[in-house]
């Protein structure tokens, strides 16, 4: 891989005001990224990206992210075909936090077969402690049938 398209970080001026992409990456060597669908603005996913991960998404105009379950670079859509297509990156104020705006092909983004990876609402307040309810009820795809007897990529 070439070098990243990436400059040092000196000063927060030119972090918080400047013009250069000096993304902060974690102890992990990690930065998050929070997934949109571009038209209806829907939260689809959230992911990370390693240094090539995020160099090869600015290469090449299609998410690629860092599998932290499987350790290993993670093009999304590369199996399933559901590959997702950047219209828009942008990254937060002090370059800490990657925010995509993608069309899907496909139009599903979680691997459990939903289109978005945010597919159950947590009651709170007075209905805490319910159960998990399902916002959405149709799944895009069957994941059987995409992946097979793959392993699942969420670990417990």
């Amino acid at each position: 891989m070439s070098t990243p398209p990436f400059s040092r970080r000196r000063s927060i001026e030119q972090v918080e005001e400047g013009i250069e992409l000096a993304p902060k990456f974690d102890e992990h060597g990690l930065i998050p990224v929070v997934t949109t669908d571009f038209t209806s603005g829907e939260v689809l996913m959230h992911a990370h990206m390693n240094v090539e991960a995020l160099t090869l998404t600015i290469k090449l105009g299609e998410a690629v992210y860092w599998s932290r379950t499987r350790k290993s670079l993670w093009h999304k859509g590369a199996t399933s075909g559901l590959v997702q297509h950047v219209r828009d990156m942008r990254i937060d104020d002090d370059q800490d936090c990657i925010w995509l705006r993608v069309d899907v092909q496909g139009g599903a983004s979680c691997h459990v077969g939903y289109r978005s990876c945010f597919y159950r609402a947590v009651p709170f307040g007075d209905r805490s402690g319910q159960a998990l309810v399902f916002t959405e009820t149709q799944r895009v795809f069957d994941p059987q049938e995409v992946y097979g007897d793959a392993p699942n990529p969420t670990q417990l």
